[in-house]
């Protein structure tokens, strides 16, 4: 098996400084996380990811991580396989070694970690960019369409439901239809009526089942189906996944809280080591700054675990 000649120094260090930027990286996510927690309806966290999901910076960042995560799992098994690969007889006898046995797991926790990352954008970054359906939320003041609202006015005016106003319409349209040019015209009016109309239901069922935030500046709890059809009559109207719902929802369920903390006892055994590797691969430790960086990176792990374990378990006890 031949594979790209670089030099093993060269692919650590690699490793390294990715890692190292994950880290920093886990540390913005987790504080986010705890958005989750405040008793606002969702009013920070749905903020947060409004400004993540608009930014042109942040999507380019967004990219960019993606390609970091890749980079990183890449490089640590290119580096697994070149090392095997470099020793193709093992030892008879096992080494006794003093390697902390987070090191050793480094490769196994860091495939689960990928595996259980492939779940997580699930979840998130692919209902964003609609690979995946989940529940979304639209700005009130972006279905104030002038044409819509004058349908209803005019509606109400003569007595009649929306809908009823279309048939009608489209009934003396068709009566008609000999002796007036532009029939096609007319067609394609109505079929625009249709679809305000659309907008119009997702509307009222907004009002009727009270799909509103706090503040009123949302409808929440859109469809897929509902988000199609806003992105095609309102194209201006943008409707964003609903992610606190969704975070808050999915954490109702004692099997998903377990699985996500047993994720992150998978990351703690990861970042055990990856924290004072970072500092080693680096040549940034030395006699004088071991018993530092290490108790730093101890500090560092838990904080993460912590951090993300008490969003799903305050959620899940209703607090």
């Amino acid at each position: 098996m031949d594979l790209p000649k670089i030099h093993s120094i060269t692919k650590k260090l690699l490793v390294a400084l990715v890692g190292g930027f994950l880290l920093i990286f886990l540390l913005f996510h987790m504080t986010a996380n705890l958005f989750v927690l405040r008793h606002d309806d969702g009013a920070w966290y749905s903020a947060f990811c409004h400004f993540m999901g608009t930014n042109w910076i942040v999507k380019i960042f967004e990219i960019v991580l993606l390609g970091v995560f890749a980079l990183h799992i890449l490089l640590t098994l290119w580096l697994a396989v070149t090392n095997r690969l470099a020793r193709p007889v093992r030892y008879h006898e096992s080494q006794r070694s003093k390697t902390h046995n987070s090191s050793k797991l480094m490769v196994w926790t860091g495939i689960l970690i990928f595996a259980c990352l492939i779940m997580h954008f699930c979840d998130f970054y692919f209902v964003k960019i609609g690979w995946v359906k989940g529940e979304y939320m639209v700005k009130t003041e972006k279905l104030q369409d002038a044409e819509m609202m004058q349908m209803m006015q005019f509606a109400q005016q003569y007595g009649m439901t929306p809908e009823e106003m279309i048939n009608e319409i489209e009934s003396q349209s068709a009566m008609s239809a000999e002796d007036v040019d532009g029939t096609d015209e007319t067609a394609n009016y109505i079929a625009g009526l249709r679809d305000k109309l659309a907008v119009v239901n997702i509307v009222e069922r907004a009002y009727r089942e009270d799909n509103f935030s706090a503040d009123r500046q949302w409808i929440r709890h859109l469809t897929y189906d509902e988000r199609q059809t806003l992105k095609k009559v309102l194209p201006e109207s943008d409707p964003e996944p609903d992610f606190y719902f969704m975070v808050r929802e999915k954490f109702q369920s004692l099997y998903i809280v377990v699985m996500y903390l047993l994720f992150f006892v998978v990351v703690l055994l990861h970042l055990r080591h990856a924290f004072p590797s970072v500092f080693q691969t680096l040549g940034l430790n030395n006699y004088k700054y071991n018993c530092a960086i290490e108790v730093c990176g101890k500090i560092y792990t838990w904080v993460i675990f912590l951090g993300f374990a008490i969003v799903p378990v305050l959620v899940y006890l209703g607090l």
